[in-house]
């Protein structure tokens, strides 16, 4: 997977997973599938897929097979280092069909599960953690976190192996009542003990330099999610790759526009700015917004529907492979990295 003379990173995450760049494609719904999960793996990072918002089990086993047509791998009995998220507060709705695909995603042996946005996670921790004891495997099993108690929690009681610290610059859905990652990130990392799980940094990233910072602050990686919606291998359509090479973001709306309001209290979304935004600000009829985002879904018109976007939007002008996004994140770390030796020199 690595190109002769490539140097590698070495981190906890690096060390738990066995990869060679510390980069994690986070499962976002609607973009992560299985193509682009196992391309950012193949390539030396981590993918996540997402599962859930009407995912039946026969498409999520599609996307899984995907997935291990990227990496190159048999369908059962090999390694298969791709994870899968979930959305607990999905799997704690009454009669929860998501909770089918947490068996299905251990049935096939992936590496890793990641859970967040839930009032009971330790619940699914302790479901994954039961099912492994059964069949004697382990699965590596992330926490999405966004303050310091909630860090706290996820170590000390739940035991979990790698927590995702995100910010309130992240895109998509993420708290609002999160520090900026550059707070949040420190804070955290002083308030667990060295020989703690990895931390892995979320929110706004979007290059080499980027990843390169949140390791000097002691990170043992970070995700980027926005950076892989302009892989040519994400779910995103080609006008809302387009769209995000030359916008700016903004928290949403869209949630009431597209009918999904189950969110935990204190949970909003990021994403472009569009007229879907303006016209629920503005207190039109939510029945009338609710149809001029159906139509825009029909005809792809981004100017209605969905793009989620952290902040670090801006600083993205290129759609490009994940295989390049990985490799190029990589590069753009080390040269960075090496920077900072040459002042330290």
């Amino acid at each position: 997977m690595s190109r002769p003379g490539l140097k590698l990173l070495n981190t906890k995450l690096t060390r738990l997973l066995g990869i060679k760049t510390p980069l994690v494609l986070p499962p976002m719904a609607g973009a992560a599938g299985g193509e682009l999960a196992g391309q950012v793996s193949s390539a030396g990072g981590f993918g996540f897929l997402s599962a859930g918002y009407g995912a039946t089990p026969d498409e999520f086993k599609r996307q899984l097979s995907l997935a291990r047509a990227a990496l190159k791998t048999p369908p059962s009995g090999y390694p298969f280092p791709v994870g899968v998220g979930y959305l607990a507060w999905q799997l704690e709705a009454p009669q929860s069909p998501v909770i089918e695909l947490i068996s299905v995603a251990l049935e096939h042996d992936v590496q890793a599960v990641w859970f967040s946005f839930g009032e009971d996670l330790g619940r699914w921790i302790q479901l994954v953690r039961e099912n492994d004891a059964r069949r004697g495997k382990k699965t590596i099993i992330f926490v999405q976190i966004s303050t310091v108690k909630e860090a706290l929690v996820a170590v000390n009681e739940w035991k979990v192996d790698c927590i995702v610290a995100q910010g309130v610059e992240s895109g998509g859905h993420g708290a609002n009542y999160a520090s900026p990652l550059l707070n949040l990130l420190p804070s955290i990392l002083s308030s667990l003990p060295p020989n703690g799980p990895p931390i892995l940094a979320a929110g706004g990233l979007a290059n080499g330099a980027h990843l390169a910072s949140v390791l000097t602050l002691g990170a043992a990686g970070a995700v980027l999610g926005t950076r892989f919606l302009l892989a040519y291998e994400s779910l995103y359509s080609h006008a809302q790759r387009r769209a995000l090479v030359a916008a700016s973001s903004d928290l949403s709306a869209w949630d009431h526009a597209r009918e999904t309001l189950g969110w935990p209290a204190g949970i909003d979304g990021r994403g472009l700015r569009n007229s879907t935004v303006e016209d629920f600000e503005k207190g039109i009829d939510i029945e009338i917004l609710k149809s001029k985002f159906r139509e825009g879904l029909k005809n792809q018109d981004t100017d209605r529907i969905i793009v989620w976007a952290g902040t670090g939007v801006g600083q993205m002008n290129q759609i490009q492979t994940a295989k390049s996004i990985v490799e190029e994140l990589h590069q753009d770390c080390i040269d960075h990295l090496a920077a900072v030796a040459e002042i330290c020199s």
